[in-house]
């Protein structure tokens, strides 16, 4: 195993501490990924057998990473290691042990999307008419709040009877369907736990040392989750920084970072990303909150540049001042990937997009160019597309016939003959008698219906067994999906795009290493639901909200729209309190590795209508020692 003599005295305590509950507040860019890579490493050179050590983390991209990082430090031992999400984790339990509760082991993992079609229908069912619904949002934050609280029906408190007998038929549905949505992954598993002692000691007893990474985005569901595995042997690290705890309007209690129980508190405070004077900006502005716990980042780069600020006469000339600082840095030899826009919300990305569209500016040859290549951060990801929704739908109904939200979603994709009367009758007959859609397909002596059961069944027959790429080309060719997609898709760019995407889907099948169907629409299922980071291009400016660049840096960074009723969030500071707010600017400040630019406007378009607005109270935090105001004109 390699040594850790690269590591600073604060990173060796933390990697020596193994005993006890240890909290490592580390501060942004401090390296918390090396320490819990080399904390399993040392763990497991101390005598500690791998298949003990539990890492939980909440993406796949970190758990991944982290996957890789182990190994190549300690070798193939690494392997015995869970590294994995919480719901990963969660899904990996049920799977072997929900049939205590009631369900099959062969159950389906039901996405939002999912989740939206079946509240709508059990609502209908409830209210005893086909019509326009009311707003379904109160009752489905109702229903996420619980999950989130990791709360059962009768242990949530309601704020109206129908979101309680709506959550309690949900229930009851999702058992009669033999599925399971997200959010209740968690909370099937407390339920588990807490019915059935002896497998949770059981799992006690496998996973003796856990750690969990970003403990501050951690909700109370996990918070208990945590607690009850670390429960028996009371070895428990969490690592995280609650000055970086900006998810609270998903869940995330940073409560849970601040009042976290420990025997031993490690401060990872010496930063490797930044320069010192955008670290004094950072400490600056976060010491103001007043529930966090005390740090000072600091950093051995004592030379830097001053932050520079600029107020722009309207946000049209805020975006073009910018652009024209890109064009700068540019002809001084950085990349475009070596820049980022951060904004608070996605709504700012317009005039930014514009100005990058329409700039001009010389190549390395002397040929002038038009346009600055650039990626908005996000958008539609791959399992995402209707193409690959549909094919999913497929395989969810392969994998458990009972599946059915699937099953409506791909009755008549593509075009079958299915009537909609006569589905109608069915569902109704579904809904009315409580009898599985499936059961009534399988009975019904339609033709058509008869053949989609009988392609439903000669696939049954075909994904038994992996690899699982040939079973997709029949389908796709059984069901000539191609010749779908030529006949509702107007535009040949889009058909080409469409068939594209069906072509990787054929791909990630036969590349696929799970032993069953049933687990790679789980993991696909997982992937689409917790992945927040999207792929970045080779040489793209990068534009994204303050939260999409948390976990990332950038050798230079603006941050703009920097007014108040923008950040802070004048609706957030409702919901989740200026402390919060103040936290993601800090995150937006820590971004920056070399250069930082914070920029805003004097007057902002809204509804067509120039309005005049205030700088962020944020920015008179700083300061002035730290920045240099300029005048926007000196960018163009």
């Amino acid at each position: 195993m390699n040594s850790q003599h690269s590591l600073n005295p604060p990173q060796q305590t933390a990697v020596k501490t193994t005993r006890g509950r240890l909290l490592v507040l580390a501060g942004a860019g401090s390296g918390k990924t090396r320490v819990i890579i080399h904390r399993i490493a040392h763990l497991i050179e101390t005598g500690v057998e791998p298949g003990m050590i539990l890492g939980l983390t909440f993406t796949n991209k970190a758990a991944t990473e982290m996957r890789h990082r182990i190994e190549d430090l300690i070798g193939p031992t690494s392997k015995q290691v869970m590294l994995c999400t919480f719901h990963s984790f969660c899904m990996q339990v049920l799977r072997k042990e929900i049939d205590k509760l009631g369900y099959t082991r062969e159950f389906s993992l039901y996405d939002e999307r999912d989740m939206q079609r079946l509240v709508q229908q059990v609502a209908r069912d409830m209210l005893g008419h086909e019509g326009e619904l009311p707003s379904l949002a109160p009752t489905r934050s109702a229903l996420a709040e619980a999950a989130n609280q990791g709360l059962s029906g009768e242990e949530t408190t309601w704020h109206d009877t129908f979101s309680k007998d709506l959550y309690l038929r949900l229930s009851s549905t999702l058992r009669a369907y033999n599925a399971v949505n997200f959010d209740s992954l968690i909370t099937l598993t407390l339920q588990l736990f807490e019915e059935h002692p002896h497998i949770l000691e059981k799992y006690q007893d496998r996973f003796r040392y856990l750690m969990i990474d970003e403990y501050q985005d951690t909700n109370p569901a996990q918070f208990r989750l945590a607690d009850m595995l670390s429960k028996k042997y009371g070895n428990l690290c969490v690592v995280g920084d609650d000055d970086q705890s900006i998810y609270g309007w998903r869940g995330a209690e940073v409560k849970n970072i601040l009042h976290f129980k420990a025997d031993h508190i490690v401060k990872l405070e010496q930063n490797y990303r930044s320069t010192s004077v955008i670290l004094d900006a950072a400490n600056a502005v976060i010491k103001h909150n007043k529930n966090r716990h005390e740090k000072n980042l600091w950093s051995a780069n004592k030379h830097s540049d001053l932050i520079e600020v600029f107020h722009a006469p309207t946000d049209a000339d805020e975006a073009n001042a910018v652009v024209n600082r890109i064009l700068r840095y540019k002809t001084e030899g950085y990349r475009w990937s070596d820049m980022a826009i951060l904004y608070r919300s996605n709504a700012l990305s317009r005039q930014f997009e514009m100005a990058l569209i329409q700039a001009s500016w010389q190549n390395q040859e002397g040929k002038w160019m038009r346009g600055i290549p650039y990626e908005v951060f996000g958008g539609l990801e791959f399992s995402e597309r209707a193409e690959i929704k549909d094919l999913l739908a497929y395989l969810r109904v392969i994998a458990n016939p009972l599946d059915q939200e699937a099953l409506l979603r791909i009755i008549n994709v593509p075009r079958r003959g299915i009537s909609d009367a006569h589905l109608d009758t069915l569902t109704q007959t579904n809904r009315s008698q409580k009898i599985p859609l499936w059961h009534l397909l399988a009975k019904d002596e339609k033709k058509a219906v008869r053949t989609f059961v009988e392609l439903i069944e000669e696939a049954q027959k075909r994904f038994q067994t992996p690899p699982f790429g040939e079973a997709m080309q029949w389908l796709i060719d059984k069901i000539n999906y191609k010749k779908a997609i030529e006949e509702d898709v107007k535009s040949e760019k889009m058909r080409a795009f469409k068939w594209e995407n069906v072509q990787e889907c054929v791909n990630a099948l036969a590349e696929a290493n799970e032993d069953s169907l049933q687990d790679f629409i789980a993991n696909t299922t997982l992937n689409r639901q917790i992945h927040t980071t999207q792929k970045t291009s080779h040489n793209q400016v990068h534009l994204m909200t303050f939260h999409s660049a948390k976990g990332l840096e950038f050798p230079i960074c603006f941050l703009v729209g920097l007014e108040d009723g923008i950040l802070p969030h004048e609706k957030s500071m409702m919901q989740t309190g200026l402390e919060e707010e103040r936290r993601l600017f800090y995150v937006g400040i820590t971004r920056a590795q070399k250069y930082l630019t914070l920029s805003m406007a004097r007057a902002r378009m809204k509804m067509g209508k120039a309005h005049p607005t205030n700088p962020s109270r944020f920015l008179y935090e700083i300061p002035k020692t730290l920045f240099k105001v300029c005048d926007h004109k000196i960018f163009v």
